[in-house]
Formats: C-alpha cells, structure tokens, sequence
C-alpha cells in the first residue's frame, strides 16, 4: 500500500516539558511568596533496583526545580508489605505531605495493588487509585495517571482536534492504555481500544486520525498502517540490540503522520512533569479553605 509522503512534525518533548516546569515553578514561587509552605511529594522506594534509584534521581531533581519539597522513604529490598504500608499509614496521616509516589517496580513479596489501595486517594499522585480510576471513568474531578495528561498537553501544544476525531489506543493497561481512553472519550473523540486479540489492527489503525501506541511490542505499527497527516503518539520503550526503539516504526511513520512522538524524548519528560502538575493540584485541593 503506497502512502503520502509530507512534513511530519516531531514532538521535542524535553522542550514542552521544561516550559510546563518553568510555569509550575512560577506557581510555586507565588504560593511561597504569599506566606504559604511549599508543596511536598514523598517518594517510597523498596530495594535498589538502578532503573528506580535513577528515576527517582531525576524526579527529586524535577521537583528541585519546581520549587517542589521531596523526602524519599527507602527501605531494604527484603522489607515486608507490612513495613510498606506501615510507612504509608504514616505519610498519609501527615498534614505535610501533598503527595505519595510509591517506586514501581517492587519486590516478589509486596503486592503493588495492595500498597497503591492503602495510599491515601487525595494523595495518590500517580492518579491509579482505584476511586481515581473510578472518578476519572464517571467523569468526576480527581487525580489522573501522568502519562495520559502528558499525551493530552502534547496535542494540546501542536493544536491537535480531538473534539469528533477517530483516535485508536493500542493497549489497555491502567497506566496508560484505559485512563488515555477515557480522557479522550471525555474530550469527544470516538475512541476506539485495540490490544493483542484485535482482528485486523492495521485496518483500524488506518482509520485513526489520533495512534495512541502503548502496547509494549517494539516496532508494532508500520509506516502503512498509519493515516497521512494523523497525530501518532508513541508509548513504548523496547530494547533491541542494545538501542531503545518504540512501538512505532519511526523512519516509517516519518513523511506520513502529521505529528509524530519519538520513544526517546517524547511523552517521556512529560510524565515526570505531570506527577510535579498532580503534586501541586494534590496540594491545593488539601489546603483549600
């Protein structure tokens, strides 16, 4: 099948994510300037996997320059799923903390739904709660997964309709998957989900003019399944042969879609910038008079 060949835009997304951060930081400074405490995010990490430590590395960073206080809670890779949640009954309970990120992944012992159900849902800035989720699914205020607010700012910035428009998401995890679904359904987009057992998946995609690709299978969508001028946005973080690539074909989808997220430098700075965002929301709703 022969494609048109056009301009595709690339999405820098360290640019759009330090241009968020400048404006978060900007909102913090006038909290503080007015008398009020910072905000505050705690961090729980189990264990030292490299990944963790180097994300929250960066996220203790990211909030650095926001303005944004952090504490990190660390405890052994043997700790027990009681001493996890003993931890997280104490940081619910103090009035200083806006926000609780606890590290995924975590260890065989501690079940990960049992310890994201025990944080506090006001609290809950990765926004999978499941009164969250539930929120989110019958349309009520709440906190949002980051990286689905990520994808919503990276269509917003390049102007991209979602109001009547055809988007297909690819993937139904609860991180990405089902709330980027239900965020573009609340918008009006006619969304279709796909995932592994969905017949014909080129044939549907071809009909999207938003991709949302999110399924975690490396170079998944080809250049022909991809509608000309489409916005096609690229979830996935494969290795092979020793280099990150997505789910998306990138050199193929280059000169078809319109607008075009890369696996490395794309919506990836903006999930980071999005747990800040839910951080400063999580704040104001609690001190809200």
């Amino acid at each position: 099948m022969s494609v048109e060949k056009r301009d595709t835009v690339v999405v820098d997304g360290m640019a759009l994510a330090s241009e968020l951060r400048e404006r978060l930081a900007r909102e913090v400074s006038d909290l503080v300037a007015d008398g009020r405490r910072a905000p505050r995010l705690a961090v729980v990490l189990v264990g030292d996997n490299p990944a963790s430590a180097s994300y929250i590395k960066g996220k203790r960073r990211a909030c650095a320059r926001a303005g944004i206080d952090s504490l990190e809670e660390d405890l052994p890779e043997s700790a027990t799923e009681a001493q996890v949640l003993a931890v997280i009954e104490r940081l619910n309970a103090d009035p200083g903390v806006d926000g609780i990120l606890v590290q995924l992944p975590l260890p065989k012992q501690i079940r990960a739904l049992v310890v994201t159900e025990a944080t506090s849902p006001e609290k809950d800035v990765d926004g999978l709660h499941t009164q969250n989720a539930g929120r989110l699914l019958a349309g009520l205020p709440g906190l949002r997964p980051c990286t689905p607010l990520g994808i919503l700012e990276v269509l917003a910035r390049h102007r991209v309709p979602i109001e009547g428009a055809n988007a297909v998401v690819i993937g139904r995890s609860i991180l990405v998957g089902k709330p980027i679904a239900l965020l573009l359904l609340e918008r009006n987009a006619t969304v279709t989900m796909c995932h592994s057992r969905t017949r014909d998946l080129a044939a549907v995609c071809r009909e999207a003019d938003i991709l949302v690709a999110a399924a975690g299978s490396p170079l998944l969508v080809k250049g022909d399944w991809i509608k000309p001028g489409s916005a096609v946005i690229d979830l996935g973080v494969n290795v092979i042969d020793g280099r990150q690539t997505g789910d998306v074909d990138f050199d193929a989808a280059l000169g078809v879609a319109g607008l075009l997220t890369p696996s490395r430098g794309g919506v990836g700075p903006l999930t980071i910038t999005m747990l800040l965002h839910n951080t400063l929301q999580a704040y104001r709703r609690r001190m809200a008079p």
